[in-house]
């Protein structure tokens, strides 16, 4: 049966998060729901990478199946015009950005080889940047963030910056990048890893927060991380600064021959 990637990216204020849930709005509902309303039929939609709520995507993904191209929906003539459509229906803080037939096989969660996230932090009042950037209004030493950032290709098993009660096989990850960085007003953490644990994102800004700070040392961050221990860790802060700015797969992914 035909396999299809839908590429999208969305704000994530208004939702309970990326996957489905019951008696709450999110972004696999949404699009449910829209492509519903041009097919007529009820697709089983598979996605990427889960975000939390309040987290924002500059690119994820979802694939389906359907044996009935996606051409013949209700007129619709070409991959634009579906695009159009589903844009037409879907509220203004979701976007696709592109839809791909892939082999049959391919898997958008388990293929991608890595994922990139950033997390911004503000330090001076700034009404424009409320929604998408976390307030922080305090001394940080930039020094020892990024300290504590290269600490973590040090580590593979992030056990103390993964929420608890979350059904993972193991707690290993492997940092490709990770470092913090000063755009403008707004200080950045940057982390590129072939797949991240619930909460481990945040629980990485709000721990290294408080080195920046000077709460923890060098040596205290060190023994977190060592003892693989979520209690130890900090995960206060809020959503709202977190993007999934990329999903990353082989060079070659979408230019595979779909059978």
């Amino acid at each position: 049966m035909p396999r299809y990637f839908i590429e999208l990216s969305y704000k994530g204020t208004a939702y309970s998060g990326f996957q489905i849930q019951q008696n709450s709005n999110t972004i696999q509902a949404e699009i449910t729901k829209a492509i519903k309303i041009i097919s007529g039929i009820d697709f089983e939609l598979t996605g990427s990478s889960r975000t939390d709520a309040g987290v924002h995507a500059l690119q994820n993904y979802f694939h389906f199946d359907s044996d009935i191209e996606y051409i013949n929906w209700k007129g619709v003539k070409n991959e634009q015009q579906l695009i159009y459509k589903l844009n037409a229906i879907l509220p203004c803080d979701i976007a696709i950005k592109c839809i791909y037939l892939v082999p049959e096989l391919a898997n958008c969660r388990f293929d991608a080889i890595s994922r990139e996230y950033r997390y911004y932090v503000y330090q001076f009042k700034n009404p424009f940047l409320e929604t998408t950037a976390y307030y922080y209004p305090y001394k940080l030493n930039i020094e020892l963030l990024n300290q504590a950032a290269e600490l973590m290709y040090s580590f593979t098993d992030f056990t103390s910056f993964s929420k608890r009660n979350t059904q993972v096989k193991t707690f290993n990850c492997k940092i490709i990048e990770s470092k913090w960085e000063i755009q403008g007003e707004k200080l950045v953490y940057y982390i590129k890893a072939n797949r991240f644990l619930r909460g481990m994102v945040k629980a990485m800004v709000a721990t290294q927060l408080k080195v920046g700070r000077e709460i923890l040392s060098i040596q205290q961050f060190i023994k977190i991380l060592e003892e693989r221990d979520s209690t130890k860790a900090f995960f206060s802060v809020p959503s709202r600064g977190l993007f999934l700015e990329k999903v990353n797969f082989s060079n070659d992914f979408f230019n595979r021959k779909s059978s």
